[in-house]
């Protein structure tokens, strides 16, 4: 079952489901989800590697942060992977799975969001990539929504929620490191 808003917000106010929300979502969110902000963009270089025990991802350089004070547009180039992190913060309780998905006017530009699936237990901002697979110049605002967040009620009992190494919105693992 996918939670309505109506219940959503119950559960950003009663347990912080989801924190640093936009005024828009929690007074007039549409659909059953709510759209999260871009907060930080980075550029990532350097190798990737996941073996049965071990993984590394490629570095990371932070290109622009979200500050509500002054305005900051990114460009996109063409076939370039950047890592982009949410404002919001996620608090998942080990009932609740989500699903993340690209906003249409990213697809309809050529934006590729490469999300995964919301681990119950997680607990910080997301991590995602995006690519320009368009070919064509597209620039993004910071704070700009890009991407919606559904959650859905998992029956029955978790046995054991997120204990990963990304829990806390960690952006890389700029050097080998054994999986948990």
């Amino acid at each position: 079952m996918i939670y309505s808003t109506e219940e959503l917000l119950k559960l950003v106010k009663k347990q912080g489901l989801v924190e640093n929300l936009h005024e828009r979502e929690l007074t007039a969110p549409e659909g059953a989800g709510f759209d999260l902000r871009l907060g930080e963009i980075f550029e990532v270089s350097g190798v990737g590697y996941l073996g049965l025990t071990e993984r590394q991802t490629p570095s990371e350089k932070l290109l622009a942060s979200y500050n509500p004070k002054k305005v900051r547009k990114i460009s996109l180039k063409p076939g370039k992977l950047y890592l982009v992190k949410t404002i919001e913060k996620i608090n998942q309780p080990d009932n609740i799975q989500v699903l993340v998905k690209t906003r249409t006017t990213l697809a309809r530009s050529g934006i590729c969001l490469l999300s995964a699936f919301g681990s119950p237990g997680y607990r910080g901002q997301f991590t995602f990539g995006l690519i320009n697979l368009g070919g064509l110049k597209f620039t993004i605002e910071m704070g700009a929504r890009f991407l919606h967040i559904n959650f859905f009620a998992i029956k029955g009992r978790t046995l054991v929620p997120y204990r990963g190494q990304w829990q806390g919105g960690r952006i890389s693992a700029r050097k080998k490191e054994k999986q948990i």
